[in-house]
């Protein structure tokens, strides 16, 4: 019998619905879309949803609940993630999508997130023996993950996503070097914890996943006459083209940034910030090589569903 399974992940800065059909132990994507929600702005520093970011939400929830009635979903896992876990009013939020588009939302930890970041990635890219660090850096939050094909030997959340560090540190357009200073400075004191764990397993690969890594993932192919598949499971970038790439990027506005082939308005304001944190990881860890995933957390809480399914 045909079960149909969704992920929603309703991220800081943009909401993913993936629908799967599931039919004698063999699945299929039936559908899959994103919408830059940006419930973050304008409080996430203040762990607020704002009512505008609540009101965006729920209409992008409203839609979504079309496609589900569309295609006749059995099961709907919606995940709350570091703007919802942190909100004061959080709660209130997740009531009142609840009220007005029938949809649960249930909240995940930072640990949870890793490990379903960990399973997507480890669905698109063959990661071998070797340790690779996986990287997603989400508007609220950034989860690093240190693992191989096996396992995970090490994985933690930090709540310095994008739209933190956008809001607090990125205030000149082109960003200022100092700015790069001072973000450069709060990577060092509050990435501790990454240090520590890189030093013990040392990976020498950053696996990208999603988000900002899409986007210089992009640029880069179109530079480089790289055709892209929107079904493939890893896209190309290196680290030589990513200098290139963040040089460009920290030296333009945000006209101007609109302007690179492959830039996308959904990440052009977090991509400054996101791509000085790219930077610091590849400089401070010695990082030989740079590989992106188009799977991220909805792939990898997905793949977890349909085990728990087939079981």
């Amino acid at each position: 019998m045909e079960q149909r399974i969704a992920i929603i992940d309703l991220g800081t800065n943009t909401f993913h619905l993936l629908i799967t059909s599931l039919e004698n132990k063999q699945s299929k994507i039936l559908h899959s879309e994103k919408q830059a929600v940006k419930i973050g702005v304008g409080g996430i520093n203040q762990n607020i949803i704002s009512l505008e970011g609540m009101q965006r939400a729920i209409d992008c929830l409203l839609k979504y609940k079309q496609k589900l009635d569309e295609w006749n979903v059995n099961r709907v896992l919606a995940l709350g993630t570091s703007a919802l876990r942190n909100a004061n009013n959080g709660q209130e939020v997740i009531q009142k999508i609840k009220k007005e588009t029938g949809i649960e939302v249930q909240l995940i930890s930072g640990a949870q997130e890793a490990e379903y970041i960990y399973y997507g990635v480890k669905s698109a890219l063959n990661l071998g023996k070797e340790k690779s660090l996986i990287v997603d850096i989400g508007g609220g939050s950034v989860e690093f993950i240190i693992g191989n094909e096996k396992e995970i030997f090490w994985k933690q959340s930090f709540e310095i996503g994008a739209q933190r560090l956008l809001e607090i540190y990125h205030k000149q357009d082109p960003i200022l070097k100092s700015e790069i200073d001072q973000l450069t400075n709060y990577f060092e004191k509050s990435l501790k914890p990454l240090q520590d764990a890189v030093e013990k397993f040392k990976p020498d690969t950053l696996a990208g996943s999603s988000g900002t890594f899409d986007t210089l993932s992009e640029i880069y192919c179109i530079e480089n006459n790289i055709p892209i598949s929107r079904s493939d499971g890893e896209t190309l970038l290196t680290i030589e083209g990513f200098f290139s790439i963040y040089k460009d990027i920290i030296s333009k506005n945000r006209s101007q940034r609109m302007q690179i082939p492959g830039m996308i308005e959904m990440r052009v304001d977090m991509i400054v910030v996101g791509s000085c944190l790219v930077h610091y990881l590849i400089k401070k860890f010695t990082l030989t090589t740079i590989r992106v995933s188009t799977y991220s957390l909805k792939e990898g809480a997905m793949s977890i569903e349909i085990l728990r399914t087939m079981q």
